[in-house]
């Protein structure tokens, strides 16, 4: 089927049915994921979906309506569901539809090989870095291997002359062990995921990692409450950016429920806070030649040196905020309207290598693992549980379990005094290593 040339007779198809103005999404995918512990094969999927969603505007009044069955009479009877919902809905002058015709080049996003990657060679990856990690000492468990993969699709057109399309591919494998000593029990995991199915890392190095991400962690000792620096590792990372991310939002910025709702152009932190969205990045995992509703991707600092650059818009947020779309509409797939997300998110690598943010704390926390919600994205406050490895002297020197963390982001913000040069940029959600200098921790 010829979805390009479908989507634009659908689109059509609205406008006759009474729309003002139209907008057809198309999504075709396949995947594979399987998961395997001991050797044994627990579950193999492989699945193939299509779809396609309805945004219609009648007199400024938004329907939408979707249906994953491609036949004439059920697409009628979806357009027509549309055009009827919008003829009942509130108008609003900020429904609006892009009319950029332009797309983003972007390197990268579709393995042409993937196809030829069968279910067995999923399976003996899955194997190889489960007898890997297995095989490290002190190891004592599996719990469990993984491998998927997925290719697909987007089309994507609309009444102002709008007609695009992109391939994407996906593929990643992992594995978690558990290991033991006494009665304690430590597990630990590591993946790696790629849009190139050669671009993936070796099992044994997932193996490693795995490995010492449990082995590290076992015979941890308590600490006093204090405030000391605070070490985040790159698998905590994802904290800070969770609170940013969340409190740029152009929708929560219009209601007031940001803390940087008044900060745009402000110096909000250090010269070391950087903070890029990008979703041009060759072989980015969130990269996109357009976003969720056709609007072409581009790289933006967020925050450039601590200075709040942007808040992050879909057209219609862009619309209420008397802006341009940032090109950050993203889509669940083609059953969502249209919110606002990231593409690729990171802060920016500093020059620090992570061993020498290590030397240089005389006394600290280096930050493994958080619970909680991060930095509350109304109020700034940050917190979670905690745990990770006790650093004195430059040296780590014991684990530690049963902590909390807490703080404001502003003193984190300006407390970044060391950014790490270990930036995975293969990462959707990514910082490097990076120090706050201080914030309060909670033990004994």
């Amino acid at each position: 089927m010829d979805y390009s040339e479908l989507s634009k007779g659908l689109v059509k198809k609205c406008l006759d049915k009474g729309a003002d103005e139209a907008e057809v999404f198309i999504q075709a995918l396949r995947n594979l994921t399987l998961q395997l512990r001991n050797g044994a094969i627990e579950t193999v999927q492989d699945s193939a979906s299509k779809g396609v969603g309805f945004r219609v505007l009648v007199k400024g009044s938004l329907g939408f309506s979707s249906s994953n069955d491609l036949s004439d009479q059920a697409l009628e009877q979806a357009i027509s569901s549309a055009v009827r919902f919008a003829r009942i809905t509130t108008p609003d002058p900020n429904n609006v539809l892009p009319g950029d015709p332009a797309i983003t080049r972007v390197e990268g996003l579709f393995d042409p090989d993937l196809s030829k990657v069968q279910v067995e060679d999923g399976i003996r990856l899955a194997r190889a870095v489960e007898e890997k990690a297995l095989g490290q000492a002190g190891i004592t468990k599996s719990a469990g291997a993984f491998y998927g993969q997925g290719s697909g699709e987007i089309f994507l057109a609309n009444s102002h002359g709008l007609a695009k399309n992109y391939k994407q591919s996906a593929c990643g494998f992992g594995v978690s062990v558990v290991a033991e000593k006494g009665e304690q029990k430590c597990t630990g995991d590591e993946y790696c995921q790629r849009r190139f199915f050669a671009d993936l890392k070796k099992p044994e190095e997932i193996a490693a990692k795995a490995a010492q991400k449990a082995l590290e962690m076992l015979d941890p000792k308590m600490i006093k409450t204090q405030r000391v620096a605070v070490i985040f590792h790159p698998d905590v990372g994802g904290t800070l950016l969770g609170g940013i991310l969340a409190a740029v939002n152009g929708e929560r910025v219009l209601q007031g429920a940001s803390f940087l709702a008044r900060s745009l152009g402000q110096k909000i932190g250090s010269e070391l806070l950087t903070v890029i969205d990008d979703g041009t990045r060759p072989k980015g995992l969130a990269s996109c030649p357009f976003d969720g509703e056709g609007v072409p991707t581009r790289k933006q600092a967020v925050l450039d040196k601590g200075v709040l650059k942007t808040f992050l818009y879909n057209a219609r947020t862009a619309k209420r905020a008397g802006v341009a779309s940032t090109g950050n509409a993203s889509r669940d797939g083609f059953a969502s309207l249209p919110d606002i997300g990231a593409n690729n998110f990171y802060l920016a690598a500093g020059s620090t290598p992570p061993e020498e943010i290590i030397r240089a704390t005389s006394r600290g926390l280096l930050l493994k693992e958080i619970t909680g919600y991060g930095i509350d994205p109304v109020t700034g406050y940050f917190s979670g549980g905690a745990s990770g490895l006790w650093v004195e002297e430059g040296k780590v020197v014991f684990p530690v379990k049963g902590l909390t963390v807490a703080g404001i982001a502003q003193e984190i913000f300006n407390g970044l005094d060391l950014v790490g040069t270990d930036l995975d940029m293969y990462q959707t959600f990514a910082t490097p290593t990076f120090r706050i200098a201080q914030l309060q921790i909670g033990g004994e």
